[in-house]
C-alpha cells in the first residue's frame, strides 16, 4: 500500500483487524482498508513528524503522537479530532499505547525521558513516571493493565505499577546495553520481549528479570517487535531491510521475509494472527 510520501514510522491494526493505520515522517495518518487494501482518508492535523499510532481498544479512536509534542484523539468513523494533548512532552513524543480498558493513555517523550499517563475521556494528566536517564523509545501496558513496561535509549527497560507509579523493575543485560528501540509484553504477561539497535531481539523473563533467550541474526538494527496473538510467533523488523518470525519457545527463526528497499521500522499483527504489516523507510506498508 503506497501513498505516504516519506518514510512509514507506525503501523497498527484496528481490533476488528478491517482497518490499518500508519504514522510517516511525512505528518500525516492514513487509514487503510484491509481487505480491499485501498486508502479510506488521510489525517493531516499534525504539523510535524509522526512516530507513533494505535488505536483503543473499542477500535472507535485512533490516538497518534509525533515530533510536534501532541497526541491526537480522532474518531475513526468520521476522521475529526475528538480532542489534542498539547506539548505533552518536551522534544517530541516517541510512543503512545492505550490501556486494555481504553481508560488511559501512555506516552513517552523522546528526550524528557518521561513517561505521562492521560485520562481519555478528559484528556487529563494523571500520572507522569521519572527515571530513565536518557530518551524513552517505546511503551506497551501488560495484558491485563497493571504493568507499563518502557524501553529506553540507555538500554534498559523499566516496569511500572500502573496504580501507584512505583518502579517494579529495571531490566538490563550489564554486558550489551545497546539502546532499546521496542519492547512487547507476551499474551500471557509472563515475557517481555525488546528489540535493540545492536540488532538482537531478548526474551525476558518478567518475574525474574532474567534474560530467557538472545536472539541473532538480524544484521542491523531491530526498531519494532510483536508477539502473535496466541504467543507462539514474535516478528522483528529490522534496518537490514528484512522482517523475520521467531519461534518463542526455542528463539529460532522460522522465516525471514523480504521485499522492503529500505528499513523496516513497525511491524503489526491482524487480531487473527493470519496477517503481518510492516511499515518501512521506502514509504510502503506491506501485508
Amino acid at each position: 500500500m503506497t501513498g505516504h510520501t516519506r518514510w512509514l514510522t507506525s503501523v497498527a491494526f484496528s481490533p476488528d483487524g478491517a482497518t490499518l493505520a500508519s504514522g510517516s515522517i511525512d505528518a500525516t495518518v492514513r487509514l487503510w482498508d484491509v481487505a480491499t487494501e485501498t486508502l479510506q482518508r488521510t489525517l493531516t492535523e499534525h504539523t510535524g513528524a509522526v512516530f507513533s499510532v494505535a488505536f483503543s481498544p473499542d477500535g472507535r479512536t485512533l490516538a497518534s503522537g509525533g515530533e510536534d509534542a501532541t497526541v491526537r484523539f480522532l474518531d475513526v468513523a468520521t476522521g475529526t479530532v475528538q480532542h489534542t494533548l498539547l506539548f505533552t512532552h518536551q522534544g517530541g513524543l516517541s510512543s503512545v499505547a492505550f490501556s486494555p480498558d481504553g481508560r488511559t493513555l501512555a506516552s513517552s517523550g523522546s528526550w524528557d525521558g518521561t513517561i505521562r499517563l492521560w485520562d481519555v475521556t478528559t484528556g487529563t494528566l494523571q500520572q507522569t513516571f521519572t527515571g530513565h536517564s536518557s530518551f524513552v523509545s517505546s511503551v506497551v501496558f501488560s495484558l491485563d493493565g497493571a504493568t507499563l513496561a518502557s524501553g529506553s535509549g540507555n538500554g534498559t527497560i523499566r516496569l511500572w505499577d500502573v496504580a501507584t507509579g512505583t518502579l517494579q523493575q529495571t531490566l538490563a543485560e550489564r554486558t550489551a546495553l545497546a539502546p532499546v528501540s521496542s519492547v512487547v509484553f507476551s499474551p500471557d504477561g509472563a515475557t517481555l520481549a525488546s528489540g535493540s539497535i545492536d540488532a538482537t531481539v531478548r526474551f525476558w523473563d518478567v518475574a525474574t528479570g532474567t534474560v530467557q533467550h538472545t536472539l541473532t541474526g538480524h544484521t542491523s538494527s531491530v526498531w519494532s517487535v510483536v508477539f502473535s496473538p496466541d504467543g507462539r510467533t514474535l516478528a522483528s523488523g529490522s534496518e537490514d531491510n528484512t522482517v523475520r518470525f521467531w519461534d518463542v519457545a526455542t528463539g529460532t527463526v522460522q522465516h525471514t521475509l523480504t521485499g522492503h528497499t529500505d528499513a523496516v521500522f513497525s511491524v503489526a499483527f491482524s487480531p487473527d494472527g493470519r496477517t503481518l504489516a510492516s511499515g518501512s523507510y521506502d514509504g510502503t506498508v506491506l501485508l
